[in-house]
C-alpha cells in the first residue's frame, strides 16, 4: 500500500493540473464553429484585435477544420483594419503559399497591396490629405509590385479593376518622388544626378504626368554640364508631346470594405 502511495499523489496532481487548464481556458469546450461564428461578429461590429484572437485560436486549434483556410484570410484582413501591415502582409503571405491554388489568392494579392499603399495613415489625412510622393518609396514599390502581380495573374478577378487603378495612382506617385530628389539636386548643382533622375522617370514611367518635368529638368541639367545635343535632343521630346493630356492618368485609390467569403 504504501509502494502505491506515491503514483496516487501522482495521479491526483495530475487530475487537479487538468482541471485547472480546463478552468483556465474559456474557450477550451468551443467548436471550431464557434470560433468562426465569433470571430465574424467580430469582424462586423469592428472589433479587429478581438476577431484577430478568435481567428488564430480557431486555426490553431483546429487546423484541419473546413473554416481554418477562411481564417487565414480573414485574419489577414483583420491585422489590415487593425493597422498592423507587417502582420498583415506576413498572413496574405501565408495564404498564398499555404493555398497556391485557392480562388481567393487575388484577394490575398489585394491585401498585401493595401497594408503597404495605407502605411502610416490615419484619420487626419481627411482633413490634411498626404502626398504619398513624399512619404516611403519602398512601401509604394511594394504596393505596386502586388497590385501589379494580381493584374498580371488574375486578370478576370473581381478586385483587378481597383488594382489596376492603385498602380496608376502609385506609378504617379513614385515618378513624382524622382522629381522630388532632381530638383533637390538641381538646388544644390549636382547636374548629373539630376539628369539621372529625369532619364530614370522617362524611362520607368513614360506614360505619367511627372515625365513632362522630368525632360523639362533633363534639359535644364544638360545645358548646364554643356551637353548642347543632349538638351536640344530632350527639349525635342518635350515639345512633341506637350499636347499630350495624361491627366486622365491621376486616379484617386478605391477602399476595401469588407473581407471575402
Amino acid at each position: 500500500m504504501i509502494k502505491l502511495l506515491p503514483a496516487l499523489i501522482l495521479s491526483l496532481f495530475l487530475i487537479a493540473c487538468s482541471e485547472d487548464g480546463v478552468k483556465s481556458d474559456p474557450y477550451a469546450s468551443w467548436s471550431a464553429l464557434e470560433f468562426y461564428d465569433e470571430s465574424s461578429l467580430a469582424l462586423e461590429a469592428g472589433e479587429f484585435e478581438e476577431a484577430i484572437k478568435h481567428l488564430e485560436n480557431l486555426e490553431a486549434r483546429f487546423p484541419f477544420s473546413p473554416y481554418a483556410r477562411q481564417a487565414q484570410l480573414d485574419v489577414a484582413y483583420a491585422y489590415y483594419k487593425f493597422d498592423e501591415p507587417e502582420s498583415a502582409i506576413a498572413a496574405a503571405d501565408r495564404f498564398i503559399r499555404i493555398n497556391p491554388r485557392d480562388p481567393n489568392v487575388a484577394y490575398a494579392w489585394y491585401l498585401k497591396g493595401l497594408a503597404d499603399y495605407n502605411r502610416g495613415s490615419s484619420f487626419m489625412d481627411g482633413l490634411f490629405p498626404r502626398d504619398l510622393s513624399q512619404h516611403d518609396n519602398k512601401s509604394m514599390g511594394e504596393a505596386l509590385r502586388s497590385f501589379s502581380t494580381l493584374v498580371e495573374r488574375y486578370p478576370d478577378s473581381r478586385y483587378a479593376p481597383d488594382a489596376y487603378q492603385h498602380m496608376v495612382f502609385l506609378r504617379n506617385k513614385l515618378a513624382q518622388a524622382e522629381l522630388h530628389a532632381a530638383r533637390y539636386y538641381i538646388k544644390r548643382k549636382a547636374w548629373l544626378a539630376a539628369a539621372k533622375r529625369g532619364q530614370y522617370v522617362i524611362e520607368t514611367y513614360p506614360t505619367t504626368p511627372a515625365s513632362r518635368d522630368a525632360l523639362t529638368i533633363m534639359v535644364t541639367a544638360y545645358k548646364a554640364l554643356g551637353l548642347n545635343d543632349l538638351a536640344a535632343s530632350a527639349q525635342s521630346v518635350a515639345d512633341a508631346n506637350q499636347n499630350i493630356d495624361n491627366s486622365a492618368l491621376a486616379m484617386d485609390t478605391p477602399k476595401l470594405e469588407a473581407p471575402v467569403n
